[in-house]
């Protein structure tokens, strides 16, 4: 069964940091792509970040550059979201996802086709 595990949300102060995990089972992230999104309450689904394991090459929101790092352990099949300087704009669930092959920044685009989907975690930053 082919399954992503989203895990790592909590609650934090700002300024503080914070992992998300996103363990893939079913199939191996060698040849995909990760990515991240969030929705907070009231808003669309914002793309975060996303990164291909073939290049390693990562993209991000401008509202998470500089913060934000995103990266793949092909040895563990995971995904990672390692987020730093936090603010409370950076509340919303936290949803990463797969999809075969590279991907550019138009991935991160609302609407954007992602093959499989993993469940939320809740990120909440107070202020």
């Amino acid at each position: 069964e082919v399954q992503l595990q989203a895990s790592g949300g909590g609650l934090v102060q700002a300024g503080g940091s914070l992992r998300l995990s996103c363990a893939a089972s079913g199939f191996t992230l060698d040849d995909y792509a990760i990515g991240w999104f969030r929705q907070a309450p009231g808003k669309e689904r914002e793309g975060v970040s996303c990164i291909s394991s073939s290049d390693g090459i990562a993209h991000y929101a401008d509202s998470v550059k500089g913060r934000f790092t995103i990266s793949i352990d092909n040895a563990k099949n995971t995904g990672y979201l390692q987020m730093n300087s936090l603010k409370p704009e950076d509340t919303a669930v936290y949803y990463c996802a797969a999809d075969y092959g590279p991907v550019d920044s138009d991935f991160l685009s609302p609407g954007s086709f992602w093959e499989y989907w993993g469940q939320g975690t809740l990120v909440t930053v107070s202020s």
